[in-house]
């Protein structure tokens, strides 16, 4: 019965933070038209959170040992409840700007200390259902974020999509406050800061956030503001490497774990496992929107099925991963996502609502067979006193993955969609058949009607037809990268779990 109310503990919060990784996006023009703010700068309010957010996730094992995790727990639940409060109290762009990076600071460390208290509630042999409860969370978030976002915004005020968190927020720090121990070996301790350390950790992940964030609007390397970015992020990341490996006493990362092969390739796999994830789900709804002309329900009703067949997959994966090889659920996991995406890559302008739905589902069992899995065998042959070191690089590796996604997909989309116009333009010629044909038609239209279209009909589905073949194209080099990912599965070692009467950590 403490395990229940450990978990319920530690998932609550960590659910309400990663929602709000994307509740805000559906809830933009909302907050544009009351804070009188453009396009490009109300991006801001997503690209601070998440700047800040990244920066903190990898230094969470280091605060940890300097406040003790239980403070350190209770300060990031209270620091993300009352900045939440001031976020929806915010009286201008600028302001809702800052108490969002406030917000972001506040919530860093939830996801990986709650990854932490998990692993260490539950005996190595059943770390398959306590990453099955952790990846419902961190997976099923992301999904809901803009549909309750955009409930909220449009029945309400895009307020309460802040507001919303103080209670939850007030009911974790009592629950933390009287449930949650830190065992013998996370006592406090006095560490020198690491000052080097924290200023590459924050120019390094923060200039990489809102590169890979604002690279699409800028033009990429055509931008000197981007380039800049770049070098900094390069050049601040190569330093921290040195630095936590060479130089520093108390290293705010440790950089060492990666030496262990599971918790390597586990990395990786996560990696291209979120860039699918982010990538569908960015493009997955604008596809519906833009080019079916689907409502925002109905786009969010695509999605819906999926958030069933992950409430009933990940419980069954992670029973499954407590009883057999955890490799051959992850190889299942692996070809169910790249075989959904490979579908979504197949969508054409005939198909139909459940055309759409189907291959979300297929990617929700994919994703339940792989976040479970892989996250018990990357941190299999850690020590548990070493947990809250590699959780929150597990966790800046999964962030990490989900923006290079976006931003991979959205380039793709927006510069094969120019390719694909250029090529099929060269196919509207006087001497084209049926290109003679649908003028005549139009002509024919035009003539019995008193005013014209905004827009021509011909170029505005000519952008339409080249639109969805950029999709299709994004979704199949998804579909690519998630694929080969399978041969990774030959490295990594077969967790030992405890045998009957034994030591479960006789693997240390």
């Amino acid at each position: 019965m403490k395990r229940f109310w450990i978990v319920l503990t530690v998932m609550l919060p960590t659910f309400i933070e990663i929602l709000d990784t994307t509740i805000n996006n559906v809830a933009l023009r909302h907050i544009q038209g009351s804070l009188s703010a453009g396009v490009d700068e109300s991006t801001w309010i997503i690209t601070s959170y998440l700047v800040s957010n990244a920066i903190v996730i990898p230094m969470a094992g280091w605060l940890s040992k300097i406040f003790g995790r239980k403070n350190y727990l209770i300060f990031s639940i209270t620091v993300f409840t009352i900045s939440s409060f001031l976020c929806g109290m915010a009286w201008s762009l600028t302001s809702l700007i800052f108490f969002r990076v406030l917000q972001g600071i506040g919530g860093g460390g939830l996801q990986p200390l709650s990854q932490s208290i998990l692993l260490e509630t539950f005996p190595k042999e059943k770390y398959g259902t306590a990453m099955a409860i952790y990846g419902m969370g961190i997976i099923m978030a992301p999904i809901l974020g803009p549909i309750v976002g955009g409930w909220i915004a449009d029945n309400f005020s895009w307020r309460w999509i802040y507001y919303i968190n103080i209670p939850v927020g007030i009911i974790s720090i009592l629950m933390t406050y009287l449930i949650i121990e830190d065992p013998h070996y996370l006592k406090r301790e006095k560490l020198r800061i690491d000052y080097p350390g924290i200023i590459f950790l924050a120019l390094g992940i923060g200039c990489l956030q809102i590169m890979l964030d604002k690279g699409e609007r800028e033009d990429w390397f055509e931008s000197k503001f981007i380039i800049t970015l770049f070098v900094i992020s390069i050049l601040s990341l190569a330093t921290l490497l040195w630095w936590e490996l060479k130089r520093a006493e108390h290293p705010i990362v440790n950089f060492r774990l990666f030496k262990d092969r599971n918790f390597f390739f586990g990395n990786l796999v996560m990696f291209f496992t979120f860039v699918n994830l982010f990538g569908s789900i960015i493009l997955l709804p604008i596809y519906v929107q833009n080019l079916m002309g689907y409502t925002a329900f109905l786009a969010g009703l695509v999605l819906g099925p999926a958030g069933i067949v992950q409430f009933i997959a990940f419980p069954i994966s992670g029973k499954i991963v407590d009883r057999i090889n955890p490799k051959i659920p992850l190889a299942f996991g692996i070809i169910m996502c790249a075989y959904s995406t490979h579908l979504m890559s197949l969508f054409n302008l005939q198909a139909g609502f459940w055309d759409f739905v189907y291959p979300r589902a297929v990617l929700a069992l994919g994703m339940a067979f792989v976040i479970t899995p892989l996250a018990a065998m990357t941190v299999a042959y850690i020590p548990k006193e070493k947990m809250q070191d590699a959780t929150p690089l597990n966790g800046v590796i999964r962030n990490i993955g989900g923006s290079v996604g976006t931003a991979i997909v959205t380039t793709i989309v927006s510069q094969r969609t120019q390719f694909h116009q250029a090529r099929l333009v060269e196919n509207l010629t006087p001497y084209d058949i049926p290109y003679q044909i649908i003028i005549e038609k139009l002509n024919e239209y035009l003539s019995i009607r008193t005013f014209l279209p905004p827009e021509n009909p011909i170029y505005r589905e000519l952008i339409r037809q080249a639109q969805a073949i950029a999709f299709n194209e994004a979704f199949w080099i998804l579909s690519i990268a998630m694929i080969s990912m399978i041969v990774t599965i030959m490295f990594f070692r077969k967790p030992i779990y405890k045998k009957k009467g034994g030591d479960a950590d006789a693997v240390h």
